[in-house]
């Protein structure tokens, strides 16, 4: 049985991307389904208060951001890469500006009223109304596009996806998919789901192809499902890995410290700083359900700060 263990829900962009990654490395994994909204009780006691779908469990170990799910399995299964040397650089400056711009791009232009009916179509009448005041919560005070300007700018990155495409390559950077293809597609493929608004996708044959050939690269193989219960149950009896403060960052291993998104869903992961590198924090905490667990972060786009 496999011990990677991702915790999802069908409908989320960001766990289709991780979805993807494990399919191009060809990995099985186990799946635990959690809420599409506030509370989140077998969420938070695992991951302290992160409460951005998908996290990546390994045991006592939760990794969080699909940037930080991605090193970890490019170094469980290194081939085939999601960062080919070649374009390694490109494809990490590409996925960045796709999780970001583009998928602040592409959310608000699908969540226009009807692309929102047939996204919510057969669910319970109140469902709607939920989701947008939850996810109104995780973004407030952040910048926004709406309405009309989302979908200007949305049909100009259509075009220049298009453009990298023209020469007729399967891949945005070449001959292989890697890590640009499947953050670029995520916010796009959600996009799709809208109805009529998923027209604004019709001009463009060449790119529409190339999703057809992301989303061929399937899931891996799903080697089981667990309820929350069963995943915190068995991080209590696992014992998280080594790590180790880098000297010269401006911390100690043993602070007091915080670790917190600084775009959305700004919920603070407070703990004892374990691990520290420029592309790494780690936290562990102590949980009355989950026992001691260590909860690890990107740098990037990431605030730590000593609680």
């Amino acid at each position: 049985m496999s011990d990677l263990i991702l915790h999802h829900y069908s409908s989320s962009p960001f766990a289709e991307k991780a979805r993807l990654m494990l399919g191009l490395k060809g990995l099985a994994w186990q799946s635990v389904t959690v809420p599409m909204m506030l509370p989140k009780p077998d969420v938070v006691a695992l991951t302290g208060g992160y409460r951005r779908t998908p996290f990546l469990q390994v045991g006592a170990d939760i990794y969080c951001d699909t940037a930080l799910i991605a090193e970890v399995l490019e170094a469980r299964q290194p081939s085939p890469s999601l960062f080919p040397a070649a374009v390694a650089g490109q494809a990490r400056m590409l996925a960045q500006w796709a999780d970001t711009d583009l998928f602040w791009t592409a959310l608000p232009y699908a969540m226009q009223p009807a692309g929102a009916t047939a996204l919510f179509a057969g669910a319970p009448p109140d469902m709607l109304k939920l989701f947008v005041a939850d996810r109104k919560a995780m973004s407030e005070g952040m910048p926004q596009v709406r309405g009309a300007d989302a979908g200007a700018a949305l049909t100009q990155y259509l075009g220049w996806l298009s453009q990298m495409l023209a020469d007729g390559r399967p891949w945005l950077l070449g001959d292989a998919p890697c890590i640009a293809d499947l953050s670029v597609y995520h916010p796009l493929w959600f996009v799709t789901r809208t109805g009529p608004l998923a027209d604004i996708l019709a001009p463009h044959e060449a790119l529409r192809a190339w999703m057809g050939r992301v989303a061929a690269i399937g899931h891996g193989e799903r080697a089981g499902k667990l309820d929350g219960a069963e995943a915190i149950a068995l991080a209590r009896a696992s014992r998280p890995q080594a790590t180790e403060v880098e000297p010269g960052l401006g911390f100690e291993a043993g602070q007091p410290v915080t670790v917190t998104p600084y775009d959305y869903a700004r919920d603070a992961v407070a703990g004892t700083l374990v691990g520290l590198s420029c592309r790494t924090v780690t936290v562990a905490r102590e949980d009355e359900r989950a026992g001691r667990v260590q909860v690890h972060f990107p740098r990037i786009r990431y605030t730590l700060k000593q609680a």
